[in-house]
Parts: C-alpha cells; structure tokens; sequence
C-alpha cells in the first residue's frame, strides 16, 4: 500500500487489521447473500415444478374422466408432453402404489432409472395422503446428481364411479438450472467483491495515509521542539484527527519558547544587576585601599559600599527565593514584628533617589501595627514595592504609605506613587513573572521583572493578599493585606 512507503507509524497493524475485517465481513455477506439467494432460486423453481405438476393432474383428471383409463392414448400423450416440455420424470401410482404411467410405457430407453421407482410403500402412500412432498431429493436417483422432487396424491372419478380411485404422482426434474444459477452468483459476487474491495481498501488507505503522515509530521515537529527549535507548529487542521491535542502541544511550545526568551533575558539582567553592585563596590574599595578616596570621606563611601551590598544581599535573595518557592521548600519563620518599622527602615534604603527626584513622602507617622510574619521575606514585598514606586513615580511627585488594622484583625499596608499610572490589560498582567510594561522597559533597563512576581507569592505564603490599583496618568497603589495572627497548622 502507499502508506507503507516511507516512515512506519502506529497506524500500519491498524490498517492491516482493517484489511483483514473487511475481507471478513464481505467473504460472510457473499456466503450470506449467495446462500439466500440460491435458496430462493431453488425454492421458486420448486414452485414451479409444483405448479407444472398440478397442472398434469388436473388434465389427467379430465382426461380420465372422458376416458376411464390411466393408460389410454391420450394421458400417454400428456404425458410426454409434459416430460419432453418441462424435461421432467413423471411416475404416476394407483391406490396400491403399483406404478401405472412413466416414460417406459412409449419409450424404449427412459431418460433415468429411478431406484424402486415401480412400487412406493404404504408409509410414504400415507404420508402424501396427509402433505404433498417438494424438495430436493438424492436417494432415489444418485447422492452426486440430486433431483427435485414433487410428490403428490390426487383422485380420479369416472362418470359412473360413486368413489374416486385416490392415485399418487412423482415429477421429477434435474437441479442443474439450481447448481448453475449458485455456481453463476458466486461468479458475480466474486467480481463484486474484488471490486467492492479495491474501492474499500482504497478509501482506507488514503485515509490512514493521512493518518499516518500526520503522526510522521506530528513527530518531526515534536523531535524539533526538544532540540528547542520552535520555528514550525503541528497542523491542526487534519481531518481524522484530534484537533485539540496538537493545540495543547502547541501551547505547550510556544510556553517553552517565550520561557526561553525571557530566561535568556533573565540571566542577561541578572549579569547587569550583579556585575553593577560588584563593581561599585570593588572601586569604592579599591579608592579606599590605595588612597584614592581620602581618609575624611571614607566613611562616607562606606556608607555607599553598605547600601550596595543590601541591594546585592536583597538581588541575591531574590533570586534564591524565587527558586525555593518553585520547588516548594520556602518556610517562611513567623514572629511578630512592628510592620511600620520595617517600612520606614526600607524608606531610609532610598534616601538619596528619593532626593534626586524632590518626592513628598507621606503617612510613615502612622501609629504602630504588628503582624506575625517572617520579617526577612515582608521586608523583601516592601523594598521590592517602593523601589517600583520610586522608579515610576513623577519628578517632584508624592510617595505615600496607609496602615489600616480591619476589624476582623488583618493589617493592610498601601504604598502609592503619583505618576503615569498603568493600563487596564497591564494590571492584568503585572504580576507575571519577567513581566514589564512598554513604558517600564526605558524607564527600568536593569530589572529583572522579578519583584512583583516574588512579593505576590510571599504575600500569599503568609495567608495573605496583595492586589494592584490604579488610574492611567494620576497614580498606583500596591495593598499587601496580611492576617495578624498566622492560621494554626492542623494535626
């Protein structure tokens, strides 16, 4: 077949077993088909052999009646019209089963020698005296040449007799029309069934063709996607198939793909974000070391050295948290701690940018709020927030910062910033990992799109919320909402 050519696929014992029902399931219709229709044929040829046979009994009948003899000239006469017209044997018996009229009566050789075919018995007498017999019939004649077989009782009544003498008949006729007609639909059905085949068969394997070369290309595709080449997509428009398996793969593949992307694009961030902080501090040390920076204002460059290597400690941990919380083995350590506290410390973090851009800082006079949390990891939501609203907020605008206790004890801390604000389809998507907006790729060239990403999933080991508002041009606020107490483990 075609589709054997080529690569093998899953489909070839398919189609074979296919191959073998279809053979199958025509060999039992044509056996089927030909041994009701043969039965037909034969059941309306013994029809009408019966029919014939009447027939010659009923004129029989007359004949008798006008002549008073089974043998006379006449009946002789009908009767070879008969045998000769139908091709038939016929055997007339009187009501002691001695046979009175055959074809050797005015034939020197008749047409076949019938075994006992002188005499019936009183059993079989009786048996046609209740049911006429039809059927095929070997015993008489031979087992290799059957015969039909109509047998029948029948009276005859003279004009002068009270009782009518009750007489038997045998038609005999040879079965070849039968065995000719069984031997002819065989022969048609044979070349039905090579033609009913070969379309069959035809049909199958284009079908399973296109099975089998989707399978192929479904393979090839998917052997280029683990070489993570993600160039070409798995038709999913082949009839036959299951669409939406294809359309998982393929969803499958193109998240590889952008994952791919942004990873190339995470390590190239990392390597910009790690080699700044190292290098600030290697020269600030360095100037120390050799002199460069002078005694008065080390402290100073000390100070500066300090602040990079907590924003290197705060990178770092990032990136390592970020990983336990992939795997699952993050266990946050819970205490209670002054959340105020921790805000105001974060603040004072961003000091000098704060400065640069002339912000108004607002609400760090808030009374103090506790929660019971891992102070490290909250400490990580808050810095990762403000340095966002640092980098977003307008020149000369206002960072501002709410601490409200609810009654069902949650703490909510808001930190806003005036400025451009966020779309619709961006708050969508803020939280998403290696997530920036268009305009935080100029304003923010060395982030990772980590943050906000890892202050959600901290947010929510502590049981709590962090949700994102925002008006396009006047603001955004960040809420991180966490229980006081942390909810009990059971067991």
């Amino acid at each position: 077949m075609i589709y054997l050519k080529g690569r093998k696929s899953s489909y070839d014992k398919l189609f074979i077993f296919f191959v073998i029902i279809i053979f199958s399931i025509n060999i039992i219709l044509g056996i089927v088909a030909i041994t009701i229709s043969s039965a037909i044929y034969k059941s309306s040829k013994l029809n009408e052999l019966q029919k014939i046979g009447d027939l010659f009994t009923g004129c029989m009948q007359d004949s008798y009646a006008e002549n008073m003899s089974t043998r006379s000239a006449t009946i002789k006469s009908l009767h070879k019209q008969f045998s000769g017209k139908y091709h038939l044997m016929i055997y007339i018996y009187d009501e002691n089963g001695n046979c009175v009229l055959s074809d050797a009566d005015y034939e020197e050789t008749p047409k076949k020698v019938v075994k006992n075919s002188e005499k019936i018995s009183e059993a079989e007498r009786e048996k046609l005296g209740k049911k006429d017999y039809c059927a095929m019939e070997t015993k008489n004649i031979s087992a290799n040449e059957p015969y039909m077989l109509y047998a029948t009782c029948f009276f005859l009544k003279g004009k002068d007799e009270l009782v009518p003498d009750r007489m038997f008949a045998k038609f005999y006729s040879n079965s070849n029309d039968v065995n000719s007609f069984a031997v002819k639909m065989a022969a048609f059905y044979a070349l039905f069934f090579l033609l009913n085949i070969s379309i069959q068969i035809f049909i199958l394997n284009r079908r399973i063709k296109k099975l089998s070369d989707y399978e192929n290309e479904f393979k090839r595709v998917s052997e280029q996607y683990a070489k993570r080449d993600f160039s070409e997509n798995i038709p999913t428009n082949v009839p036959y198939t299951t669409p939406e398996i294809a359309e998982y793969v393929n969803t499958v593949a193109a998240d590889v793909a952008k994952s791919e992307e942004t990873s190339k694009t995470f390590i190239a961030n990392v390597s910009h974000e790690l080699r700044t902080p190292i290098t600030t501090i290697g020269g600030f040390v360095d100037g120390i070391l050799d002199g460069t920076i002078p005694k008065v204002r080390q402290n100073e460059y000390l100070v500066l050295v300090s602040k990079e290597i907590k924003r290197l400690r705060i990178l770092i941990s990032s990136m390592l948290n970020m990983s336990r919380f992939e795997t699952g083995t993050l266990r946050p350590n819970f205490r209670d701690i002054n959340l105020t506290d921790i805000v105001i410390q974060t603040v004072l973090m961003f000091e000098k940018k704060i400065e640069d851009k002339h912000l108004d800082v607002e609400g760090l006079g808030s009374d103090r709020m506790t929660a019971e949390v891992d102070p490290d990891l909250i400490q990580q939501v808050v810095y990762n927030l403000v340095e966002n609203a640092v980098k977003f907020v307008n020149d000369g605008g206002i960072l501002s910062f709410s601490f409200e206790r609810s009654v069902n004890g949650s703490c909510t801390i808001g930190i806003r910033n005036t400025g451009e604000g966020l779309k619709n389809d961006e708050i969508q998507q803020v939280f998403d990992r290696f997530y920036k907006t268009d305009s935080s790729r100029g304003k923010d060239t060395t982030g990772l799109g980590l943050g906000l990403a890892i202050s959600r999933k901290i947010v929510h080991l502590h049981h709590g919320h962090i949700v994102v508002k925002s008006v396009y041009g006047e603001y955004t606020e960040f809420l991180i909402q966490l229980p006081e107490k942390q909810p009990k483990k059971k067991g």
